[in-house]
């Protein structure tokens, strides 16, 4: 076993690793993004998720702009060492498009997507005018 436990993470080719965010209480899966090195350590040290936007190309901070941020309690690893799992208490809704969770929408029998809870809050108030 290595004696730095960031070198049990395997991270990809591009030096990330997917992270499956939980409700700490419920275990409700609330979102999936992607964490480097860097934010894996931020999380960490701060108890609070930290993320790394591919599309930004930049780190961030769960919340910094809507409020809604995780504080983390549990991080685990899984068994081939290339996904993590963390377990936060939520404040507000992980989702930008205003759910509690990401993964809002539900497969009905006639086969389509349909949006299944209530929208925590308005996301263009929150960020302004964005796309879904």
């Amino acid at each position: 076993m290595s004696k730095n436990w960031l070198d049990e993470i395997k991270f990809d080719d591009n030096g990330l690793v997917p992270a499956i965010i939980e409700d700490a209480k419920t275990h409700e899966v609330l979102m999936m993004a992607w964490m480097n090195r860097e934010a894996v350590e931020k999380t960490l040290s701060r108890r609070q998720a930290h993320f790394y936007s591919r599309s930004r190309g930049k780190l961030w901070l769960k919340g910094e702009s809507s409020g809604h941020v995780q504080k983390v309690r549990k991080i685990s690893l899984d068994c081939d060492g290339d996904t993590l799992l963390v377990s936060v208490d939520q404040k507000g809704g992980a989702c930008h498009a205003g759910y509690r969770s990401c993964f809002y929408r539900k497969l009905s029998p006639a086969k389509q997507w349909k949006a299944a809870g209530k929208k925590l809050f308005d996301p263009d108030k929150v960020y302004g005018k964005i796309s879904s």
